[in-house]
């Protein structure tokens, strides 16, 4: 089951946000075999994604989700959905994030 987290990126900023996996007795999962894919579109049915870069810090568990500032800066300011799978060695894919993006508008722009 997914860990549910609303996450804020402020438009043309630089944001990064991490997790850590635990199993259901609460220890760390050792993930140093999986691959991350995460992005969040206006709506579930939307054809249109922005990916976030997806690093896995093997066996500590973390899971850090980032964009640069030039792609949040491309992003329009509002409320989206996003989610974040992990694929382990044997193609297994597990739903470890998932929420609401709300995009807040950048006023300073280069």
């Amino acid at each position: 089951m997914a860990t549910k987290a609303n996450i804020v990126i402020d438009q043309g900023t630089t944001f990064s946000t991490s997790i850590t996996v635990t199993d259901s007795d609460g220890d760390v999962v050792n993930l140093s075999t999986y691959t991350g894919a995460a992005q969040m579109r206006k709506h579930y049915t939307s054809n249109t994604a922005h990916d976030f870069t997806v690093d896995i810090t093997g066996n500590t568990g973390v899971v850090t989700l980032s964009m640069n500032a030039t792609t949040t800066a491309n992003i329009t300011s509002g409320r989206y959905v996003y989610d974040c799978e992990l694929t382990d060695s044997t193609n297994t894919v597990s739903r470890v994030l998932e929420g609401i993006v709300t995009v807040t508008p950048e006023v300073t722009r280069g």
